[in-house]
């Protein structure tokens, strides 16, 4: 960096300099330490047994619920490897602005991957194992299976784990019965779900799934009738054909 740069930006570039130097031969450490991903549909099958929820097949996972969680979590899901790059600079630049691991720029591979591999934690030296995992499950498994595994475990309210048990309770209907806004609040829940969860507080519920039809409407998902249709729809039904 020449002499005229800014003391700060230096002192950037420094420490982000010193971050690659160690990240590099970690992930290397990590790649060689870290299971091969050849289990993690057993895994799955594990954890969802655990939890007492369904472990759902490719062909169970509504477009329309995909599209939601792609459009609201991880907009290059069927481009990248497991790693959404330029989501990871960004991290990287934040972590070296402020000296810390404080950012994942997490794929939904790598949410996956933190699940059934690291008990739910990408912090510190978890956050350079879960990369890795993301790339080796990418390996192994298709973009269809990862995101059934995906819906099967994530957290989508207070104690409630899938998504397929989250139709049940919220609009007592099974997961292939539900309409635009219902697929656009369960893919909107998995971001916080003890915030989102629309048994707690509705009103954020709602909020947070205009959020999700906002960003299906600009991906071009959806029509804006259809963003404002669902949008009015309620939060919560109180009756439904059951699951």
């Amino acid at each position: 960096m020449s002499s005229w740069a800014p003391v700060p930006l230096r002192r950037l570039a420094l420490t982000l300099a010193a971050i690659v130097a160690v990240l590099v031969p970690s992930l290397v450490t990590s790649w060689v330490l870290t299971p091969s991903g050849a289990d993690v549909q057993q895994r799955v099958g594990e954890r969802t047994a655990s939890l007492g929820v369904v472990m759902l097949k490719e062909d169970q996972v509504p477009p329309v619920l995909a599209q939601a969680v792609v459009a609201t979590e991880d907009e290059s899901f069927y481009s990248h490897h497991g790693i959404d790059s330029i989501g990871l600079a960004r991290a990287l630049l934040y972590d070296a602005a402020n000296l810390c691991l404080c950012q994942g720029g997490s794929t939904i591979t790598e949410q996956l991957a933190k699940d059934v591999y690291l008990g739910g934690s990408d912090r510190g030296y978890n956050k350079l194992e879960d990369l890795v995992l993301a790339l080796k499950v990418e390996r192994v498994i298709g973009k269809s299976q990862i995101m059934a595994d995906y819906l099967s475990v994530i957290p989508t309210g207070l104690n409630r784990y899938g998504v397929a048990a989250a139709a049940c309770a919220y609009f007592h209907a099974p997961l292939s019965h539900l309409t635009l806004g219902q697929y656009a609040l369960l893919a909107g829940v998995t971001q916080a779900p003890s915030l989102y969860d629309p048994t707690v507080d509705p009103e954020a519920a709602a909020a947070r799934r205009s959020h999700v039809l906002s960003a299906m409407l600009a991906d071009g998902m959806i029509s804006k009738g259809q963003a404002e249709a669902a949008g009015s729809e309620q939060v919560l039904t109180a009756t439904g054909p059951g699951c």
